[in-house]
């Protein structure tokens, strides 16, 4: 039952007591969550998922992207920092690395006010073994010599967006037709 609902609030996003009910409390969903956490549990699960799914459907490992997101971390907690983009609120900063086809492979959680590259080596560190040459997709906040050193190091393509196309930086003739 406490797993169910756990896998619950994993797939829906939704907060604990939304999925409590009468038979299992917020609390002890978040209870039994630790102590699996604490015992190793919930990381053999995400080997064991994503291992399943290797094998049944396929990652996609020659192409990979790493970016990172910040989010409010009102509790504070070991990894908070103080968030660049929150008024210098509590936050984490989780760097993440997914197949081609978005599939999360592994993470990274850092204070709010660290910048995403010092993150990449231990962020593709979570991905396992990649395949020699995979192209690594990355924003331009990455694109310095040690990235590239660090990817030609790891037998990787770095390809880096230099352009930030936002609706606020795009052109625009004087209908307000995007100009390309």
């Amino acid at each position: 039952m406490v797993f169910e609902k756990l896998v619950q609030v994993l797939v829906f996003g939704c907060a604990y007591e939304r999925i409590a009910d009468e038979e299992c409390s917020a609390t002890t969903l978040r209870r039994r969550r630790d102590a699996w956490i604490e015992a190793g549990s919930m990381e053999v699960l995400e080997e064991i998922a994503l291992e399943s799914y290797d094998r049944i459907i396929g990652l996609e490992l020659s192409e990979v992207a790493v970016d990172g997101c910040i989010t409010k971390a009102p509790c504070g907690g070991e990894k908070a920092g103080r968030s660049p983009v929150d008024r210098g609120k509590q936050g984490i900063k989780r760097s993440t690395v997914v197949d081609a086809e978005g599939i999360p492979l592994g993470v990274v959680v850092a204070p709010a006010n660290r910048h995403d590259s010092p993150l990449l080596s231990e962020t593709l560190d979570t991905a396992g073994e990649l395949p020699e040459r995979a192209s690594v997709h990355l924003e331009r906040a990455y694109d310095s010599k040690v990235t590239t050193e660090l990817l030609k190091h790891r037998g990787l393509i770095g390809v880096i967006s230099l352009e930030r196309q936002t609706r606020s930086t795009q052109r625009r003739d004087a209908m307000g037709r995007r100009e390309d």
